[in-house]
């Protein structure tokens, strides 16, 4: 058989092992046996929501197994085809074969992704919190360089942007900003990319043209709907109001419209002023801090499931989970999974779904890479 047909099967085969693993694939069988007894009784409609939640994960259970079995039929099928053409001598049937081995290969993983997508709240909406590390006007152009490549990313995803807080850099860049991604499983998709991020580069702003190093800071949390409750002591809470500004010029207002909200027990801070009402503003922020404090218990509960637990940690050397070097080179590097890039270009301008997928699936794997940094 050709290398270049194999290669997709190895493909196939790897994307179909990880899912059959995350799904846990006998215990999912039974599972959806399970849930196919129970929609058969009457009394599963007495209850309408509990009802709901059972055909949603029958739905889940059932299309990722379906998929998977049609995925590696159609493999083993397309193989067998090759394996006849073959020995017929009928190159223009390998070809067509190895193309639709291809294609398939590309909807394997597809199907993998989709199928990592099951967490609590993946399929929620998100917020993408950034800041700038210390560094002054380096670090804070490269906040906006960060901004621009999320905005990007989620356009590209179809997905609709909005800018919930914005706070400008002094020269350049951002100190901080805040975008709300509204599509689907937008934070199952950009949760993995939680972390610091780190830029090499000349410095535009350097007229000596020398190399700087600069730090940011991405966070990801989801958007919770009214179903889940999470209960805020209004006494540990500090209340802050401020003029609210933006990229040249918009949304600046005349009145202390902006609210920031500082949760004193776990030091989470949120802010926004997207609106011009100040009740909006706070509604809106009073949001962003019980979606925040829902992800941090849902990171508690997956550290305790893994037996691990990275906290946040400070903007800097050490920490970052991916570096960005565009001078004396071309590479964007995941030090996590490996993952590498030699067009920062297109990184930059929102090409992450390679990242994202390595990171999801290393959820999956528990294997840690050994990743050097680079310079």
């Amino acid at each position: 058989m050709r290398a270049e047909a194999q290669d997709h099967i190895d493909h196939i085969h790897a994307a179909m092992a990880l899912v059959r693993r995350f799904l846990d694939w006998d215990r999912a069988l039974r599972r959806l046996d399970e849930l196919n007894n129970r929609v058969e009784d009457p009394a599963l409609w007495n209850d309408p929501r509990a009802a709901q939640e059972v055909m949603r994960e029958r739905r889940r259970l059932d299309e990722a197994i379906g998929a998977t079995r049609a995925i590696e039929q159609e493999m083993a099928d397309t193989a067998e085809l090759i394996e006849l053409a073959e020995m017929e001598g009928d190159e223009a049937l390998v070809d067509e074969a190895v193309a639709s081995l291809a294609a398939l290969a590309a909807r394997a993983e597809e199907d993998k992704i989709r199928a990592l997508l099951a967490g609590e709240a993946d399929g929620n909406d998100c917020y993408i919190e950034i800041h700038a590390g210390a560094g002054g006007t380096e670090s804070q152009d490269w906040a906006e360089m960060l901004l621009r490549m999320y905005q990007r990313w989620a356009e590209k995803r179809r997905m609709k942007v909005e800018m919930v807080e914005y706070q400008a850099g002094d020269q350049a860049g951002i100190k901080s900003a805040t975008l709300l991604c509204k599509g689907e499983n937008a934070y199952g998709y950009a949760k993995t990319e939680s972390g610091v991020h780190r830029l090499v580069r000349i410095s535009p702003y350097d007229s000596s043209a020398r190399r700087h190093t600069s730090f940011s800071s991405v966070w990801v949390y989801p958007v919770i709907d009214d179903n889940i409750e999470i209960e805020i002591n209004e006494g540990d809470l500090k209340i802050d109001t401020y003029r609210a500004s933006g990229a040249g010029g918009q949304h600046v207002n005349t009145t202390d419209s902006a609210v920031r909200i500082t949760h004193m027990p776990t030091g989470i801070v949120v802010a926004s002023q997207n609106d011009r009402s100040q009740h909006k503003n706070r509604a809106t922020a009073m949001g962003m801090l019980k979606a925040r404090l829902y992800e941090a218990e849902l990171q508690k509960r997956e550290a305790e499931a893994s037996g691990e637990y990275q906290a946040k940690t400070e903007i800097g050397w050490g920490h970052q989970i991916r570096s960005y070097v565009l001078q004396p080179y071309q590479l964007v590097k995941d030090l996590r999974t490996g993952v590498t890039s030699t067009a920062p270009g297109d990184v930059l301008d929102g090409a992450l779904d390679p990242f994202m997928a390595a990171a999801l699936s290393q959820k999956v794997t528990g294997e840690v890479a050994e990743v050097e940094d680079i310079d």
